[in-house]
């Protein structure tokens, strides 16, 4: 049965929109002419890779090499972070330089792909450490706002999505452009020969898939991500502060 409205709620759908809770002046309707790009990027596409191991024969650093080799070969630009020697949050200052090293290598990135090894039902405190050290801002400035991101995972025993689960969560708090794709390698060990290359498999696919996806959302997003960003609860706080720092100086 087709659900029909109410006398109320087909009048206030009918009426003319009064909306009194809204700042006019900050309010901004999008547009297709906002998202228009006359002078698109003409970079590489700039990808920051981070893996959540350091073991000697990390499964996870051979799946982020083999989508870092995706991505080289469709145009971009890569660098792969090594996470040994680095500190727990808060464990040293910011000025260390692995701190340091990671921190530039986000800001510069216009996309990332995060993999960890799925360790008791979660992602590694190694990988979670390498997200707790990218701050939502420095100053003005959001390193990850409006960047794109994709996910992937192994796994040593059957296919699960835990980690994956876990940072798509962390992406979106860092206010980052998860792409809806996403990999899961089950039983890890066996899908690597001995040089350390992955095997044809369904699961190697799945990684090209998403390399794929990856790159076209960057693509698609890199030279309007301010514009997607821009939120009206900032722009009205940014104009309450400025307002109060007018305020102040003409007492």
């Amino acid at each position: 049965m087709a659900s029909r409205l109410s006398t109320t709620e087909s009048a206030v759908l009918e009426a003319p929109q009064t909306l009194p809770a809204l700042d006019v002046d900050l309010f901004q309707v999008p547009t297709q002419e906002h998202l228009a790009v006359r002078a698109p990027s003409q970079h590489r596409p700039r990808f920051l890779m981070l893996y959540g191991s350091v073991r000697e024969r990390s499964y996870s650093r051979l799946v982020t090499f083999e989508a870092a080799r995706l991505l080289e070969a469709m145009g971009g630009e890569v660098r792969v972070f090594d996470p040994a020697g680095l500190p727990l949050a808060d464990g040293e200052p910011e000025s260390h330089p692995k701190v340091q090293e990671l921190r530039e290598l986000a800001q510069w990135a216009e996309g990332m792909v995060w993999t960890s090894p799925e360790r008791h039902g979660a992602m590694t405190g190694i990988m979670k450490t390498q997200i707790d050290w990218i701050p939502l801002s420095v100053g003005a400035v959001r390193p990850t706002q409006g960047k794109t991101l994709a996910v992937m995972q192994v796994s040593g025993g059957s296919q699960s999505f835990n980690a994956v689960n876990q940072m798509r969560l962390l992406g979106r708090w860092m206010r980052m452009v998860t792409i809806p794709n996403q990999s899961s390698v089950a039983k890890a060990f066996l899908e690597f020969d001995e040089a350390g290359r992955m095997k044809p498999s369904s699961y190697y696919d799945r990684i090209v898939d998403v390399m794929e996806e990856l790159f076209k959302f960057t693509l698609l997003t890199r030279d309007v991500s301010s514009y997607l960003t821009d939120r009206y609860s900032e722009r009205k706080e940014s104009a309450e502060q400025l307002s109060k720092r007018v305020n102040q100086r003409a007492i």
